[in-house]
């Protein structure tokens, strides 16, 4: 039996969040290219820059991904901060209390994005499906 359905009707699905590797992928291409850019514009010699440029970059691809991609997100980002922003370029390091609050701000705002993410679709799917059957002469719930 077939049955015609209008399309775009209905409550629309959450969109759903990008496959972690993907995310990863984003991360390793775009962290890169991030300090590259803030060695260029500030130098090596303040990683401040470079920490803010990343942490941006991690809560922007905590938008469109799962909330388990925010480690590995942080991850990438740091060892592109740890390895490049501050000298001597390519050594990896380990400082412990500065290179903590670093890994800890990464995963705050990858964490952060994907929050934000999820709430605002969350409330926009609750929105959709309690404004569905209102009649709009009145403005209740039939």
């Amino acid at each position: 039996m077939i049955e015609w359905v209008t399309l775009g009707t209905g409550p629309r699905p959450v969109p759903r969040p990008v496959a972690t590797p993907l995310v990863w992928a984003g991360a390793f291409a775009g962290a890169p290219l991030l300090v590259a850019l803030t060695n260029l514009l500030a130098g090596s010699h303040g990683p401040a820059l470079a920490l803010t440029a990343l942490s941006v970059l991690a809560a922007v691809l905590g938008v469109c991904a799962r909330f388990t991609a925010a480690p590995g997100t942080a991850l990438l980002c740091w060892l592109f901060l740890n390895g490049f922003a501050i000298p001597p370029a390519g050594a990896l390091s380990w400082t412990g209390p500065r290179d903590t609050a670093w890994l800890g701000c990464l995963l705050g705002a990858a964490l952060a994005g994907t929050t934000v993410s999820r709430l605002a679709h969350a409330r926009a799917a609750h929105h959709r499906l309690t404004t569905a059957g209102r009649d709009p002469d009145d403005g209740r719930l039939p």
